[in-house]
């Protein structure tokens, strides 16, 4: 009963058949040229042409194509705006839905997974979807005790669809390159690829949604449903209304764009401080903006409300893991970063490997290259833009500029992968809203390092426990990670 297996030569073809178009966009645009168009005409429509293709086709697959289409579509605001804006549209559509599994199917997995009396589980249960993404599809129902829930039904053989779309899409990463300047595509693939079987496992993924939703019960701010049920391939949360992000990003107001951002950016920094977990896939479908809770004894005042916007937030699928909330090391730099401490940056850069030994690098030309990256974090209040993260994007994307030389030299730790591919998704996401967000507020409150008096204390209280630990003590003993003890080297940084 397998659907996505089933149709193998179909998607095989299909994603064979992108680089043949870009390709042929390619001739089509020579010949453009030699008729007379200028170059930069002639540039503009074939990506146009070619980011209209390969968007149609990755929503179209689901699986392993779908997530990437999902992962590149937080980087639209870091494309050009003649490029970006005529297939916006088809990338806010990414972000929520793809084309449906017949009910039947459905209905299949349904049996298979809970039972032949899989209906005696629901008072109501809506056939048609409420949304479709990578790998599975979520629907409408009403749980036996009445609560309304959201059924999230893995699709069959998603996984090795999800294998065999993103081993094709390998083949030709390079060609999608131009899309997301100063993005490598092969990296972001190869992560996740690596992140495959721990998305198909709906009872990790029921785990980390149970923590994350037992910690943040009584936020005022983030709301994450409870879990229902969960059976092999079958999720039942609670459900949850609200405007979905991508809405809020066309059409929200200047208020609900700014308390989005600012929520968005305090989830990104607190979750892993308050649960050990880092909720690791943040495109806007995954988020809800709810309104304030209402109060009961007077709905009719005006204003009667009590609180802000909230944030909902939706599939645990993908998290990493980390148990000291995020390392100690990010806060530690970006300090010594905005006290101007270049020495004492490159240090911390080194130590942790993101400057091999082999590497000999200028710490004012490092401290340089990361100043304007930070810029968000040197300021009471920052306002996120397209233009800011274009301007970013185009300096680390120019082979001639110094910034894209000295890139290409730092190296990524594959403990920092998924950090720095969720922090670039989450910044993305803040230009899409053009949210002003007070970002030092979070750091302060949230990311170990970020305050001197704090580090201090943590740095005094980490070495006293060292040296009660002796030497040839084993390092986990000691706190440190086995990737600490002896990491393997990561992939070259691409900002």
């Amino acid at each position: 009963m397998s659907d996505l297996p089933r149709k193998a030569v179909t998607r095989t073809a299909k994603l064979a058949a992108l680089p043949l178009g870009f390709a042929g966009r390619a001739t089509w645009g020579l010949g453009k040229r030699i008729g007379g168009k200028s170059a930069e005409l002639v540039a503009r429509e074939v990506q146009q042409r070619t980011a209209d293709q390969l968007f149609k086709t990755l929503g179209e697959l689901k699986g392993g194509a779908m997530k990437l289409g999902q992962a590149l579509s937080v980087f639209e605001s870091a494309l050009p705006e003649e490029i970006a804006g005529p297939y916006r549209a088809a990338l806010t559509k990414l972000q929520e839905a793809a084309p449906p599994l017949p009910a039947r199917t459905v209905h299949s997995v349904l049996q298979e997974r809970i039972g032949e009396d899989w209906r005696e589980h629901f008072l109501e249960f809506e056939d048609t979807p409420a949304a479709a993404a990578s790998i599975g599809q979520v629907h409408r129902a009403v749980w036996h005790d009445g609560r309304e829930v959201a059924v999230k039904v893995q699709y069959p053989g998603a996984g090795e669809a999800l294998l065999s779309d993103l081993a094709q899409l390998s083949r030709f990463a390079r060609l999608l390159g131009p899309l997301v300047p100063g993005m490598d595509i092969k990296p972001l693939i190869k992560e996740l690829r690596d992140r495959v079987s721990e998305e198909l496992d709906y009872e990790l993924e029921a785990q980390a949604q149970r923590e994350h939703a037992a910690e943040f019960a009584d936020d005022p701010d983030v709301v994450i449903p409870q879990v229902v049920h969960q059976a092999d391939q079958v999720l039942v949360t609670e459900w949850i209304d609200g405007i979905p992000l991508s809405e809020v990003i066309v059409e929200g107001t200047a208020e609900q764009r700014d308390r989005a951002g600012q929520l968005l950016a305090r989830f990104l920094f607190s979750g892993p401080a308050r649960t050990g977990l880092l909720h690791a896939d943040p495109h806007p479908g995954n988020f809800r903006l709810l309104p304030p809770v209402q109060d009961a004894e007077h709905p009719e005042e005006e204003g009667g409300a009590v609180g802000s916007w909230r944030l909902g937030v939706l599939d645990f699928g993908t998290v990493d893991r980390l148990p000291g909330g995020l390392p100690r090391t990010v806060g530690n730099s970006l300090r010594m970063a905005l006290e101007g401490d270049a020495a004492g940056v490159y240090g911390l850069l080194r130590e942790e490997n993101f400057v091999k030994e082999s590497i000999d690098l200028d710490p004012d030309e490092v401290l340089d290259y990361l100043l304007p990256i930070i810029e968000p974090t040197q300021v009471e209040e920052f306002t996120f833009t397209r233009g800011w993260i274009r301007d970013q994007a185009a300096r680390i994307a120019d082979p001639r500029s110094p910034a894209h030389q000295l890139g290409r030299q730092l190296n990524l730790p594959p403990s920092y992968v998924l950090i720095h591919r969720v922090t670039l998704s989450t910044i993305g996401v803040l230009c899409q809203l053009g949210a002003t967000v007070r970002m030092r507020d979070e750091l302060e409150e949230w990311l170990p390092g970020f305050l001197a008096d704090a580090a201090a204390a943590a740095d005094a209280t980490a070495a006293a426990e060292t040296g009660e630990a002796g030497e040839g003590a084993d390092p986990a003993e000691a706190g440190e990670t086995p990737e600490e003890a002896g990491e393997p080297e990561g992939e070259t940084v691409q900002a």
